[in-house]
C-alpha cells in the first residue's frame, strides 16, 4: 500500500493542471513562461501581482471584461496601473457606449473570477483588444486564469492568440 501512495504522488505532480489559457499556447506553438505568485485574498490588485512576480506594473497586464450597447460582450486588456477610457474601447469596438460588466456576472460569462480573469480560454470566444502601451514591452504578464498565476509572453503573441485589436484606451 505504501508503494501505491507515491505512485498517486508522482502521477499528481507529473499531471500538473495546466490552465485553458496554457493550453491554447501550447496548441499554436506559443512560446510562454508561468510565473506563480501567493494569493492575497486582501489584495487582488495588478500592483500586488506586479511586485509578487517582481516585474514593473507597467508589463502586468489586467483583464478586463465589458458589455458593448451594440457589440456585446468584450475583454479590455491593460496595463495594471491604468485606468480604461471607456469611450476609447467604444470607438475601438464599434459602440456608442461600452460599461464595465457587473462582477457578479464575471465568472458567468468568461469561466473566471476576479483575480484570475484571462483574455484566453474564457468559456466563450470575445473580443479581445490590448491596450497598445504593450507594443513598448518585450515580454507581458497576464493572467493564466486562476489566480496565482501569471503567463510572460511577447504582446505580438498575445494579439496572435486572441486575434486581439490593439488600441490606445488608457487614461
Amino acid at each position: 500500500m505504501a508503494g501505491y501512495g507515491i505512485i498517486t504522488v508522482v502521477m499528481h505532480m507529473k499531471n500538473k493542471k495546466k490552465t485553458n489559457a496554457a493550453r491554447i499556447l501550447d496548441t499554436l506553438g506559443i512560446s510562454y513562461e508561468i510565473k506563480e505568485y501567493e494569493v492575497d485574498e486582501d489584495d487582488l490588485s495588478a500592483v500586488h501581482v506586479a511586485e509578487s512576480v517582481g516585474m514593473p506594473i507597467e508589463r502586468v497586464f489586467k483583464t478586463l471584461v465589458a458589455r458593448g450597447d451594440r457589440n456585446g460582450v468584450l475583454m479590455a486588456v491593460i496595463p495594471g496601473g491604468a485606468e480604461l477610457d471607456l469611450k476609447a474601447l467604444a470607438a475601438a469596438s464599434g459602440n456608442k457606449r461600452v460599461e464595465m460588466v457587473h462582477l457578479k456576472e464575471v465568472f458567468s460569462l468568461t469561466g473566471y473570477i476576479r483575480g484570475g480573469c484571462s483574455p484566453l480560454g474564457a468559456k466563450k470566444e470575445y473580443p479581445v483588444y490590448l491596450d497598445s502601451h504593450a507594443e513598448e514591452q518585450e515580454i507581458i504578464a497576464v493572467s493564466a486564469g486562476k489566480r496565482g498565476e501569471q503567463i510572460l509572453l511577447a504582446p505580438a503573441d498575445l494579439v496572435k492568440a486572441t486575434k486581439a485589436t490593439v488600441v490606445a484606451m488608457v487614461r
